[in-house]
């Protein structure tokens, strides 16, 4: 397989991939610290340092904002929704096999969610805990984009993230845990990540035809700039080498 060199997106992707795992592992430390060390609430010992949420929102929050437009540092995934990337193939049938599925994952994550929704008004889980969560899903949302993706493998079935129904779901989904957070600096990014949402489904029910790859040219591979799928073919490679090394040596050992 020839090897490809990472594009500017697929390289944006991995850098956000790297500080959101480090704000993870600050918050976990921090809760741990704060929680179980000296007993107090997290958010209220974040508070007192108002410039970590605010370096914190703003990323967040301009990262959104940016969805709002196009731009050519966006997967394609989530650009595919502009009139101005809509390139018309010739044919009129409009075909997205992966629709469906889209009320599934709807009801699953909001029913997975509601669990720790339920446990966080009894008591059980605190403000801590649905921040980190939230840290959580937002690492879990660069490995879906970079590695592996379990609602394309499980539910969606799309070819990848060029084509996928639900790309713009992502903010929202990630900070649904936020609705049982009652701070301003909580909400603000819900509503802004349910207002993305809306814009993505809004416009999918007034122009489909840019959705589908039988009639927009865009979702074609020749004109994806992540090339994404390239590098998760060449680390499957790898990790198949891996594991057949593995078993060639622990072969090798036990005669």
């Amino acid at each position: 397989m020839k090897k490809r060199k990472l594009t500017v997106v697929s390289i944006i992707h991995y850098v956000r991939l790297i500080y959101r795992s480090l704000l993870f592992i600050l918050l976990l430390i921090a809760y741990i610290r704060f929680r179980i060390i000296s007993g107090g609430e997290v958010t209220a010992e974040l508070e007192k340092i108002p410039t970590i949420i605010a370096i914190t929102w703003t990323i967040f929050a301009v990262e959104m904002v940016f969805r709002f437009f196009p731009s050519k540092y966006e997967s394609p995934g989530c650009q595919k929704q502009f009139s101005k990337n809509y390139i018309k193939t010739g044919r009129t049938e409009i075909e997205i096999p992966d629709n469906h599925a889209t009320v599934l994952v709807a009801l699953i994550w909001i029913i997975f969610n509601g669990i720790f929704g339920a446990l966080h008004m009894t008591g059980i889980l605190d403000d801590g805990i649905m921040i980190l969560l939230c840290s959580f899903y937002s690492v879990c949302d660069m490995i879906c984009i970079l590695f592996f993706c379990p609602f394309q493998s499980w539910f969606m079935k799309n070819r990848c993230c060029i084509t996928c129904r639900i790309y713009n779901w992502d903010y929202a989904m990630m900070f649904t845990p936020l609705f049982f957070v009652r701070k301003y600096y909580s909400w603000s990014l819900l509503i802004l990540s349910v207002a993305l949402l809306l814009r993505w489904e809004l416009t999918f029910y007034k122009h489909p035809e840019r959705f589908s790859e039988n009639t927009n040219d865009y979702l074609r591979c020749k004109n994806c700039t992540e090339k994404l799928c390239v590098h998760k073919k060449q680390l499957n490679t790898l990790w198949k080498q891996i594991e057949k090394f593995t078993a060639e040596r622990i072969s090798f050992l036990k005669k």
